[in-house]
């Protein structure tokens, strides 16, 4: 971290001096990198101006979300999903933030049963009976990034199926139970761990959460599979994902080779994840995206 006077404008941009605004936070975070723990740099840390931004993105990306959950149904096409995300985002102003992203070739995520994440949607993957499908929205307005994703049950959904993405949901608030200033990244993964084992099911390890808001995918990555008492120390203004990808039975994947995007259970069992974008607050947290 750039080192200020006391009587320097803050790094934050409030116009207020160093002294007044973020010294404090500052030296504490320095203590926490003193006893070798990892820390957030000022580039994680967001100003209220940024975190504002990101909310107005955020209304976007929960309002089409609510709009799948209107329409979805059996006999829909995970294609149809895809379109009604588009249209729906320029619509509002936004731009949907996985089109094109690294070469994906569409405008959401849709994830049926044993697709983990990253499905590409499809005219020809029509939803069925008994199909459980995660669909995550990420949205660019004015320049600033939201992402959630939430899980839909179709018709007669089996029981044990039903109930991996209830604890799936569990795991969200679990984890949630733990952010709060100058706690740990690994505390809230093992929180989420810890339930998931606890039921009977396992938690993906490669693919995790991530800060988010002025890119897409920033750091820090967030895993669900770590210690508590590690990983990046949490403080106010960060803003990141918790998206923990639950599955029924193994926690080993495999990418398509075809697409280079699709994410299967190696085992082929189910899979269920939710996602919120949260920022770290004084007090806890505030959920920005759902």
């Amino acid at each position: 971290m750039k080192k200020l006077g006391r009587n320097d404008p803050c790094w934050c941009g409030s116009g207020k001096k160093y002294k007044t605004c973020h010294m404090a936070m500052d030296e504490r975070i320095e203590q926490y990198a003193l006893q070798g723990h990892m820390v957030p740099s000022h580039d994680i840390i967001k100003t209220p101006e940024q975190i504002e931004g990101i909310r107005q993105s955020s209304r976007l990306n929960i309002a089409i979300l609510d709009e799948i959950e209107k329409q979805i149904r059996i006999g829909m096409s995970t294609g149809e999903i895809d379109r009604l995300v588009s249209d729906m985002t320029k619509q509002m102003g936004g731009i949907a933030a996985p089109f094109n992203y690294d070469g994906f070739p569409k405008s959401v995520c849709t994830s049926v049963n044993e697709v983990v994440c990253h499905g590409i949607p499809s005219d020809e993957r029509i939803l069925k009976d008994g199909d459980i499908v995660n669909v995550d929205v990420s949205t660019i307005y004015n320049g600033y990034f939201s992402d959630s994703s939430r899980m839909f049950l179709l018709g007669n959904v089996e029981p044990e199926t039903r109930r991996l993405v209830e604890v799936a949901r569990e795991c969200i608030d679990v984890g949630l139970e733990q952010v709060k200033p100058w706690n740990f990244l690994g505390d809230m993964a093992q929180a989420i761990n810890d339930h998931a084992k606890k039921n009977g099911y396992s938690i993906v390890r490669e693919i995790g959460g991530h800060g988010v808001g002025l890119e897409f995918h920033e750091e820090p990555f967030v895993s669900y599979v770590t210690r508590k008492g590690t990983e990046m120390l949490m403080v106010p203004g960060m803003v990141f994902t918790i998206e923990p990808m639950v599955n029924m039975g193994k926690a080993d994947i495999y990418i398509d080779d075809n697409d280079g995007w699709t994410v299967y259970t190696e085992d082929g069992k189910p899979s269920a994840q939710w996602e919120v974008t949260l920022a770290v607050t004084e007090n806890g947290y505030e959920i920005l995206t759902y």
